[in-house]
């Protein structure tokens, strides 16, 4: 458990952690479903910016993005570059080949840019919704935090035995096709029904709507891609996150 523990804090933040090389099998599906536990140092951070910048009665919209800013440092970027290479990949060519190619090559195109923008417009301004207000209610802190945890699961479903890896190297080697749909299934029921003490309506229908979109993305990558990479991955969790935190800021 510690190595599992260890190899998903080194994939998804930028947490100090000793690497682990090699990974088995099982050490993979076990970092993998120690995702949210791997983050609780990020979503414990978001929750303080949302509380404070509300306490210090700073500009919402400025306090969104300054989330927005601390996770992508947080977790060294690698989730929203993942995001741009996926888009422009897919808007590359039908050729599976050069849409690797393109994904592979680490610039940022238009469709990359745009599709940043656009996300993480999305969650900024879902934080924005969920600060502190002056009188420091730690409610919609509390829930932003929670958001960054759970968009996490996100490779649950992008690392399920429904779908194969596109290369024969890389992220996508280590962890594709190391979750079992059920157990996937299974957790996002867990968590709609948790949603459901929150916000007994919006909440199963925003995670609902986040497992959907994930799973929608990442199909649409395997159809075109053949398989799923380390870009998908992260794609994955930016656009879950999106739609987490913009569904919780109706809550």
């Amino acid at each position: 458990m510690i190595r599992s523990l260890r190899l998903s804090a080194g994939m998804l933040t930028a947490l100090p952690v000793r690497s682990v090389m090699d990974p088995s099998p099982a050490t993979a599906r076990g970092a993998l479903l120690l995702a949210p536990l791997a983050v609780a140092p990020l979503g414990l951070a978001v929750g303080v910016v949302l509380w404070l910048g509300g306490v210090l009665l700073l500009p919402p919209l400025a306090v969104g993005l300054a989330a927005v800013g601390l996770l992508a440092v947080g977790s060294r970027a690698l989730h929203v570059d993942g995001l741009s290479d996926v888009a422009d990949g897919l808007t590359a060519s039908h050729e599976r080949e050069r849409s690797l190619a393109v994904m592979k090559g680490g610039t940022a195109g238009p469709a990359g840019v745009a599709s940043v923008v656009i996300v993480l417009g999305l969650q900024g301004a879902g934080f924005a919704a969920l600060a502190a207000d002056d009188r420091g209610d730690w409610r919609g802190p509390l829930i932003g935090g929670c958001c960054v945890l759970v968009s996490r699961l996100a490779l649950w479903v992008t690392c399920s035995s429904a779908f194969p890896e596109a290369r024969p190297d890389g992220l996508g080697v280590t962890f594709a096709r190391k979750v079992p749909v059920v157990a996937a299934a299974l957790g996002f029921g867990v968590l709609a029904v948790a949603a459901g003490f929150v916000s007994p309506d919006r909440g199963p229908a925003t995670i609902a709507i986040a497992a959907v979109a994930v799973f929608a993305l990442t199909t649409h990558c395997v159809r075109r891609f053949g398989g799923v990479t380390g870009d998908v991955f992260g794609a994955a969790i930016e656009v879950a996150l999106a739609v987490l935190v913009v569904g919780a800021a109706t809550f």
